[in-house]
C-alpha cells in the first residue's frame, strides 16, 4: 500500500464513526439521554432557538427523550433544528459536538457555508470552507463552546485533511497556525500564541 493512501484510509474509518451519538440510537444501537429545547435557552454560552436537540453522555438512568435540560457537565451535542443555523465567529453553524476523546479539551464545529453571505466572508471564513465545513477548536474551559477567542486555545483539525495529530506534517501545521491566527484576526484579538 502506498503511503499516500493513508490519509483517505483514516478519512473512512472517520466517516464510520458519523452517526454513533445519533440522540435516537442509530447505528449504535444506543439510545442517548436527550431534550428538545420548547424555548430559547444558553447552553454552554451560546444562544439556541426552540427545537434544538441537546445530547448528553450515555447514563445509566436516563434513556431518549428527556422532560427537562439535563446538566451541561453532561452535554455532547448541540444540533440546530433543520434549516436552522447560529452565528460563530461570523459562520453559520447547524451543530457542535465535543470531542469524543473526553481527555482532549474541545468540540467539533459544523457550518453550512451555503448561508454564509459573501458579504460577511473574511481570510478565516475561507480558509475554513477551503478544507472542510467542520472545524476541531481546542478550549481551556469546557464551559464555553461559544466563539469566545479568549477561551479558545487552538485549531486542532479541518475535517481529516488538516490535523494537529500529524505533527511532522509541516504543510498541515502551517495550515493550523495560519487558520488559528486569522480566527483570531477575524475577532479582532492579539495574533501572538
Amino acid at each position: 500500500m502506498k503511503f499516500s493512501k493513508l490519509p483517505f484510509m483514516f478519512a473512512a474509518l472517520l466517516t464510520g464513526c458519523v452517526g454513533n451519538m445519533n440522540p435516537t440510537g442509530g447505528n449504535s444501537g444506543r439510545d442517548y439521554p436527550y431534550f428538545i429545547t420548547t424555548k430559547p435557552l444558553v447552553v454552554k454560552k451560546i444562544p439556541v432557538p426552540v427545537g434544538t436537540t441537546l445530547v448528553y453522555k450515555e447514563s445509566f438512568w436516563k434513556k431518549g427523550k428527556q422532560n427537562k435540560v439535563m446538566s451541561e457537565d453532561r452535554l455532547t451535542d448541540i444540533n440546530l433544528p433543520a434549516g436552522v443555523t447560529i452565528n460563530w465567529g461570523g459562520v453559520p453553524i447547524t451543530s457542535i459536538s465535543q470531542f469524543f476523546n473526553s481527555e482532549m479539551r474541545g468540540f467539533t464545529v459544523y457550518a453550512d457555508f451555503s448561508k454564509l453571505e459573501q458579504s460577511q466572508t473574511n481570510r478565516f471564513t475561507e480558509m475554513w470552507q477551503s478544507c472542510s465545513d467542520r472545524l476541531g477548536i481546542a478550549i481551556k474551559s469546557r464551559d464555553d463552546w461559544s466563539f469566545n477567542p479568549s477561551n479558545i486555545t487552538d485549531v486542532q483539525s479541518c475535517s481529516v485533511n488538516y490535523q494537529r495529530y500529524f505533527k511532522n506534517d509541516v504543510k498541515q501545521q502551517r495550515f493550523l497556525d495560519a487558520l488559528y491566527q486569522a480566527m483570531l484576526q477575524s475577532a479582532g484579538k492579539s495574533t501572538s500564541k
